[in-house]
């Protein structure tokens, strides 16, 4: 009996089954993509979305996802409850119609609460079964090449179900083609593409014609939204897929799609552009992101500049801010994380009204910071940190108003009713004093009265209170009995609460103790003085952290630092740094021994809006650094300690003895033309003569006592020093 073998046209064609993976969090955007590239059946998993199609819709998914990180053709699916089961089923696919022997090839795995826990030796089973079958039916194999091959081929097992997939992407689809830097970069190009699609500004880019990021790195972000705003397929940079080594490859089918998206892209390109700017701190990460604009072919549409978040200006009335600021990973860089974001919300109210900011981060609990009231937020992933992207327009930050520090007197005759007209009249000339010269941290007694023998400081709202330890001839009682009378004399004039005012005893101290923690919160506060801004301490230590007397000296840096470079050494909590960096400093250098104070001093730089490479901290003995280092600065500040013995040196420090040594020392990294300012508290300090011998010093010290510490004003000594012109440099300067 004859047989008639069906014809190719009596056979169905089994649809293709793809998966297409992603970070999670777009799984929902990549299943509307998949829906737009013609996929059916499409069932969204964590981390995968998975669909059936013809090769048309793995090529288009290759060619138009922005979220997905690959596209697999599944080839098998079967039971693999061990490796063995994994041989066998492997070895029932025909491979030499998918790649040949000559091909390269290489196995991934991923293992979801599987039976099988190695997922390298479930690898080496599938490899084990391919290579086998060639050299059984061709006599020869393929050989593996782990890092660029031919074929990728992923085995995903979860629970005792596993399927085989063929990767058409090749690389991950993240790897669009235009990053040009070697490094990994921070932000993947699908994850940035989703914070665009997320953020609405697409949506809005009619009544929101700027797209700003601020931090913008290699300038991922803009340049995704620009590709999505002109109808780029993000493949179309891409040199290479996966299947172009696959047996099966369609290239009158790929050439096709490719044709069809360059007809889409030049259609697609907007009449009037919206501007694209992206500023960063670093100028080697801006170099980079330039780069990064050209080979993405929109060096006319994205303009990607250096500033500091400080210098931010609004380049319009309406627009969306879009950025990925700084995570933080070490504590004390999530300390100064904490404060870009607060120095971003403030920037944000101050120039951005009837803007729209997306801010994605990993710290969403810091991000409460910026002062916005958060519209929608978006819970998503960068690789394994959670993250989210948060969008608002409505920001409550308000500068906060000057406290009017008022005085009330005390009944004649009441307990304490000398030290209080002490106290009023103090104020009568330091309270209009400060107002009119902003000032909002400042001295109002210091030691005025023997018997009350306390430093009173207003920083802002608070009030700060030292006690200087009395002498052995006073009886701890009496002495007792007189604070007691001052701190309520004190709350009464002032009308000042409890909560506002912070006590601490002053008294000599010996070694490394001038340095130990008090016990407190630790609480840091904001305060604010000549434009800048500082974080204090009034419980942990014995000083807050921010040196009122040095208030014209810090002025008179930022002042010299214009157009610098500067360096700041025994920093502290770096103030001196902020005036520097306000002051318009190219470059500042802080070095101090404690981690503790370089974390402030970082949260200070970022507080204000700075930070980055050209603003570095260096946690170093300042004497050792100067030893080490060859740079030379245009400013100098050098405020050392009066005596020091701290555990890390072998030898103790003593600013009366060792000051020439430290200021020779420090001279040599003085540029030629620059200026040192050198700063002691230290009450008896006298100047080696020798030094005015060897360099042009000049001292400033009345020019550099504020006003609020006139009474007093041994509290700190200061000198400019230079380099001696020439006889040549005179002549010409004296012309």
């Amino acid at each position: 009996m004859l047989r008639i073998r069906p014809t190719s046209k009596t056979k169905k064609k089994q649809p293709l089954r793809f998966t297409a993976t992603c970070g999670s969090g777009l799984e929902t955007l990549v299943s509307e993509e998949i829906a737009v590239f013609g996929g059916e059946d499409i069932v969204e998993g964590a981390g995968a979305v998975s669909w059936t199609g013809n090769l048309e819709t793995g090529y288009r998914a290759c060619l138009w996802s922005r979220f997905a990180s690959r596209i697999l053709l599944e080839l098998a699916r079967f039971d693999a409850p061990d490796p063995d089961a994994l041989y066998l089923h492997a070895g029932n696919i025909l491979w030499d119609e998918h790649f040949t022997v000559e091909s390269t090839f290489a196995v991934h795995t991923t293992l979801v609460n599987a039976a099988l826990n190695h997922s390298q030796f479930a690898s080496l089973r599938i490899k084990d079964a391919i290579v086998d079958q060639f050299r059984k039916r061709f006599g020869k194999r393929p050989d593996v090449n782990a890092f660029a091959p031919d074929i990728r081929i992923n085995l995903h097992v979860m629970g005792t179900g596993a399927s085989l997939s063929l990767d058409l992407s090749g690389e991950s689809l993240h790897r669009r083609g235009y990053r040009t830097g070697g490094g990994e970069a921070p932000l993947k190009e699908t994850l940035a593409a989703a914070i665009v699609r997320l953020s609405g500004w697409l949506d809005r880019v009619d009544r929101e014609p700027i797209l700003l990021d601020p931090m913008c790195g290699g300038g991922t972000l803009l340049i995704e939204a620009a590709l999505m705003l002109s109808d780029s397929a993000p493949g179309l940079l891409r040199k290479t897929f996966g299947f172009m080594t696959w047996n099966k490859h369609d290239p009158q089918l790929w050439e096709r799609l490719v044709q069809e998206a360059l007809d889409r892209e030049g259609r697609g390109m907007p009449e009037t552009w919206p501007q694209f700017i992206g500023y960063d701190a670093d100028p080697k990460v801006v170099a980079a992101a330039r780069k990064n604009v050209i080979a993405a072919g929109l060096r006319e549409m994205v303009v990607i500049k250096q500033r500091q978040l400080a210098r931010l200006q609004s380049p319009g009335p309406q627009g969306c801010l879009l950025t990925n600021p700084p995570y933080g990973e070490r504590l004390s860089e999530k300390e100064a994380v904490k404060y870009l974001y607060r120095s971003l919300g403030r920037v944000f109210a101050a120039h951005f009204s009837g803007w729209t900011l997306g801010f994605f981060t990993a710290n969403p609990d810091l991000a409460e910071m910026t002062g916005m009231n958060w519209a929608e937020r978006h819970r998503l992933f960068n690789g394994p940190i959670k993250c989210q992207l948060l969008v608002g327009s409505d920001n409550q930050l308000t500068e906060k108003a000057t406290p009017r520090w008022t005085t009330t007197p005390l009944e004649p005759g009441a307990p304490g009713v000398d030290f209080a007209n002490r106290l009023i009249k103090n104020c009568a000339s330091l309270l209009p004093w400060a107002e009119q010269e902003g000032i909002t941290c400042f001295r109002i007694y210091d030691g005025d009265m023997p018997e009350y023998n306390l430093a009173i400081d207003f920083y802002e709202e608070w009030i700060h209170v030292q006690e200087y330890a009395p002498p052995a001839t006073i009886e701890p009682a009496k002495a007792e009995e007189r604070f007691s009378l001052a701190m309520q004399v004190i709350r009464s004039v002032f009308d000042t609460p409890r909560s506002r005012i912070f006590i601490k005893t002053r008294q000599k101290q010996k070694g490394a103790q001038q340095y130990q923690k008090k016990p407190g919160p630790g609480a840091l506060y904001e305060v604010r003085e000549g434009g800048g801004r500082f974080l204090v301490n009034f419980t942990d230590y014995l000083d807050t952290g921010l040196f009122l007397d040095h208030r014209l000296t810090r002025a008179r840096l930022g002042r010299l630092a214009q157009g610098k470079t500067f360096l700041n050494l025994f920093a502290y909590t770096g103030s001196a740094t902020v005036y520097a960096a306000i002051g318009g400093a190219t470059a500042t250098t802080t070095v101090d021994v404690s981690e503790t104070y370089l974390t402030r001093a970082q949260a200070n730089l970022a507080l204000n809006g700075f930070g980055g490479p050209l603003h570095q901290m260096v946690e170093a003995d300042c004497i050792d650094w100067l030893k080490q280092n060859r740079e030379r600065f245009g400013v100098i500040f050098v405020d050392p300690p009066t005596f020091s013995n701290a555990r890390h040196r072998k030898q103790t420090f003593d600013v009366q003895n060792d000051h020439p040594a430290l200021l020779r020392m420090t001279m040599q990294h003085l540029a030629k033309g620059g200026v040192l300012i050198f700063s002691t508290n230290f009450r008896k300090f006298k100047l080696d003569p020798a030094l005015e011998q060897e360099f042009d010093l000049r001292e400033i010290s009345d020019e550099t006592v504020p006003f609020d510490f006139s009474r007093n004003r041994r509290i700190h000594r200061c000198w400019e020093i230079r380099h001696p012109l020439t006889p040549a440099e005179r002549r010409t300067e004296e012309a």
